[in-house]
C-alpha cells in the first residue's frame, strides 16, 4: 500500500487529468464520489417535462410542432418521413460508407440473434409448466440529434428489436440525415418521426393522429429525454435512464500510453459532462497517459469539448497491484471498462460491474461502438450494478403457463389451501377445495 503521507496527494497535468494516490484522503473521497456519480439532477428539469407531456397527451401533434418550433426552431409540419426518401438515401451516400453501414449491420444482427429466448416447457409430476416468451408489438427508437448524429446508435438499438421479432419500429430522430436513414432502413425501422426531445418521447408513449403509440422505448438522449423517459416508464416500457458516456481503463505499466489516452479520448469527446477514467500501478504511467491525452488533444477537432470533459471528471488511481484495481472498478461499474494489462482475463474474473469490457491492448472501446457487435447502448452512473446492455430481451415479453391435471391438483391440494388458510384467504382455499369434493356449493 503506498503511503500516502510521503506523496503528493494529487497532480494536475494543466487542468486535464487528476491523479490520486492510494493511501490518500483525497483518493477515498474522490473514489467515493464517482460511486454516486448517477444521481443526475432530473428534478430540475421534471417541472418542464412534466408540462411538455401533458400537453402532448392532452394535444397531441399541435403540443408536438410548437416544443419542436420552440426548442429547434423549425416548423415540422409532417412528422412521419416518407419512405421514399430512405432508398433515395443510400444513392447520395458515399459507396464506402455504405458497405461499412452494411457490414456494422450485419455483424450487430449476428450477435444479438444468439440472444433469441425460445422459452421452455416441462412436466412435473402431473403438473405443465412453462414460459412464453413474445417480441412487443411497437417499439420506439431514439437517435439524439443535438451535439452529433449516431448512425451507430439506430442500428445498436433497432436491430436488437428487429431480431427480437417487432413488427413495428418507429425510429424518433430531429432532422434525420442520409447515413440514419440508411441505417434505419440496414437496421429494420418501419416509420421515422423527424421529431426529437422530450415531446418525442410523448408523441411515442402517448399517440397523436401522426404517431401511433408504442409498447416500449430504447435509446440515449439528454437530460430532457431521460427525464421524459423515466415519467413515462409504467404506461410503456423503457431500456435505462442514460447519463454521460464513460469510459474506465486499467492499465499496467506495460501499457501503452499513447494507446490509453487515444481511448480516454474517444469518450471525453462524446460530451462535456462524459468520464474519462483510469487506473494505473505507478505514478509514473499515470503521468505518462496525462502527457499523451494533453499532446493528442492538440490536434483533435473536437478538443473543446473533450476538454472540458477531462477538466470536469478526468481522473487517475494509482492503486498498489491489480486486486485494488479490480476493487475500485468494481465500486465505479462504469459503462465502458477497457482492461489493457498483460492478462485481462484474471483481472476480469474479479470484476462483477461493467456495461462492456474491452480485454486487451488490441481492443479499442470504438470497435464496440460500431461494428464488434453487442449492443453499445450501456447502463450509466453506476447502473452496471443491476443494469444491462440494451439487448433483444430489452423487446420481450414473458407469460408464465400452468396447467393442472386432476390427479396433480388432488396431489397437491391440501398443500394449496393448506397455504391459503395461513394467509387468511379463505376464498383462495375454496378454489381449490371445490374441485377436489363432489359438494359444488361450499
Amino acid at each position: 500500500m503506498l503511503n500516502g503521507s510521503r506523496k503528493k496527494p494529487t497532480l494536475e497535468k494543466d487542468g486535464i487529468v487528476r491523479i490520486f494516490e492510494r493511501g490518500t484522503t483525497e483518493y477515498d473521497h474522490t473514489l467515493e464520489g464517482l460511486t454516486r456519480r448517477g444521481e443526475a439532477d432530473l428534478a430540475r428539469v421534471e417541472p418542464v417535462v412534466r408540462d411538455i407531456l401533458d400537453q402532448v397527451r392532452d394535444r397531441g401533434d399541435a403540443a408536438v410542432q410548437e416544443y419542436t418550433e420552440r426548442f429547434d426552431g423549425r416548423n415540422v409540419e409532417h412528422m412521419q418521413v416518407p419512405r421514399d426518401s430512405w432508398g433515395a438515401a443510400r444513392e447520395r451516400l458515399a459507396p464506402q460508407l455504405v458497405d461499412h453501414l452494411e457490414e456494422a449491420a450485419a455483424r450487430v444482427r449476428r450477435y444479438h440473434e444468439h440472444q433469441r429466448d425460445p422459452g421452455f416447457r416441462y412436466l412435473e409430476e402431473g403438473v405443465e409448466l412453462g414460459q412464453r416468451v413474445r417480441p412487443v408489438k411497437s417499439a420506439g427508437v431514439y437517435a439524439p440529434g443535438g451535439k452529433a448524429r449516431y448512425p451507430s446508435t439506430v442500428l445498436m438499438s433497432a436491430i436488437p428489436a428487429q431480431v427480437a421479432g417487432v413488427k413495428r419500429i418507429v425510429l424518433a430522430t430531429p432532422r434525420p440525415t442520409d447515413t440514419l436513414l440508411l441505417a434505419a432502413e440496414l437496421s429494420g425501422v418501419t416509420e421515422i418521426i423527424d421529431v426529437g426531445g422530450a415531446q418525442a418521447i410523448g408523441a411515442l408513449a402517448y399517440g397523436t393522429s401522426s404517431v401511433d403509440r408504442v409498447e416500449t422505448i430504447v435509446g440515449p438522449g439528454n437530460l430532457y429525454v431521460a427525464c421524459a423517459k423515466r415519467l413515462v416508464f409504467g404506461l410503456v416500457n423503457i431500456d435505462q435512464i442514460a447519463g454521460p458516456s464513460e469510459i474506465l481503463v486499467v492499465a499496467d505499466d506495460r501499457a501503452n500510453p499513447a494507446w490509453v489516452a487515444a481511448d480516454l479520448l474517444s469518450q471525453a469527446e462524446h460530451d462535456e459532462d462524459a468520464y474519462p477514467l483510469l487506473i494505473t500501478l505507478s505514478r509514473r504511467q499515470a503521468e505518462a497517459v496525462a502527457t499523451e491525452v494533453q499532446r493528442q488533444l492538440e490536434t483533435l477537432p473536437k478538443a473543446p469539448m473533450a476538454r472540458e470533459a477531462l477538466s470536469k471528471n478526468g481522473l487517475a488511481f494509482v492503486v498498489g497491484d491489480l486486486a485494488e484495481a479490480a476493487r475500485v472498478a468494481d465500486e465505479i461499474a462504469i459503462e465502458h471498462l477497457s482492461l489493457n494489462v498483460s492478462d485481462p482475463y484474471d483481472l476480469l474474473s474479479n470484476i462483477h460491474h461493467a456495461g462492456a469490457v474491452f480485454l486487451g491492448a488490441h481492443t479499442p472501446e470504438a470497435a464496440g461502438d460500431y461494428a464488434a457487435g453487442p449492443s453499445h447502448v450501456l447502463p450509466t452512473g453506476g447502473a452496471a450494478r443491476f443494469g444491462s446492455p440494451l439487448g433483444v430481451y430489452d423487446f420481450l415479453i414473458r407469460t408464465s403457463i400452468i396447467r393442472y391435471g386432476a390427479s396433480a391438483l388432488k396431489s397437491q391440494g391440501a398443500m394449496l389451501s393448506g397455504l391459503a388458510r395461513a394467509e387468511e384467504l379463505e376464498a383462495h382455499a375454496r378454489a381449490v377445495d371445490i374441485r377436489l369434493t363432489k359438494d359444488t356449493h361450499l
